[in-house]
């Protein structure tokens, strides 16, 4: 069974901007910042001074442990040609710097993967990892699941995947996928790996939204 959320819960984060060549660490990040109630539902404040035309890879809130990767920090098949997907700045209230997202616009072959070292997580805490998505009509291909998968640090336990209806989630909105979860070790830190792919179908698609993946400590009432 497919459970999402949507993108407003409790313990929100405060997203703190990194340079693109920074290595994301609680311990490092140094900046306080106070966003508004709308920056922390969206997940995009940044500094302005720091932003690059919505060009940030990734960023983190030092209070929560919350890391943020951007759709640029992911690889996504034919990202690079404007007839499949369009880049665009994500601004969501006037008073909000925008971070750059990305839309489909025509594909058969869904194909979004990405990477995240876990080295610097807190151990003993569980992460979850969780694509944030919107559907907007035009949305059309969606009746065929997609495939979304987490492969922890050197293959110690069996990848976590399942079917996920995207047609289900309402329009409009920022929800969350949850891809799956793990327990930080320092013992087995390294290197997840995760997915969100659908092959099979042949059928064209059209009207998903990217606003990045997120790694946090796990959700609770």
């Amino acid at each position: 069974m497919f459970t999402y959320r949507d993108r407003v819960k409790k313990g929100e984060p405060k997203l703190l901007d990194t340079p693109r060549n920074y290595e994301a660490s609680p311990k490092n990040a140094k900046v306080p910042i106070s966003p508004s109630t709308e920056q922390l539902r969206s997940h995009a404040f940044l500094k302005p001074k720091n932003l690059n035309n919505g060009h940030i890879k990734s960023w983190m809130d030092e209070k929560n442990s919350n890391f943020m990767l951007s759709p640029r920090n992911l690889s996504i098949t034919w990202s690079d040609d404007p007839n499949y997907w369009t880049w665009f700045l994500n601004k969501e209230s006037p008073n909000e710097v925008g971070v750059e997202a990305v839309a489909l616009k025509n594909v058969c072959w869904l194909d979004i993967t990405g990477k995240f070292d876990t080295k610097n997580l807190t151990p003993g805490i569980t992460y979850e990892v969780i694509f944030k998505v919107k559907l907007e009509d035009p949305a059309y291909g969606w009746d065929a699941p997609v495939n979304i998968k987490l492969v922890l640090p050197n293959g110690k336990d069996k990848p976590q995947e399942q079917k996920v209806s995207l047609r289900e989630i309402p329009r409009y909105q920022w929800v969350d996928i949850i891809v799956g979860e793990f327990k930080q070790d320092k013992n087995s830190a390294g290197e997840i790996a995760f997915s969100m792919y659908e092959h099979e179908s042949g059928v064209w698609k059209k009207g998903l939204f990217l606003k990045g993946v997120e790694i946090c400590p796990k959700y609770t009432n």
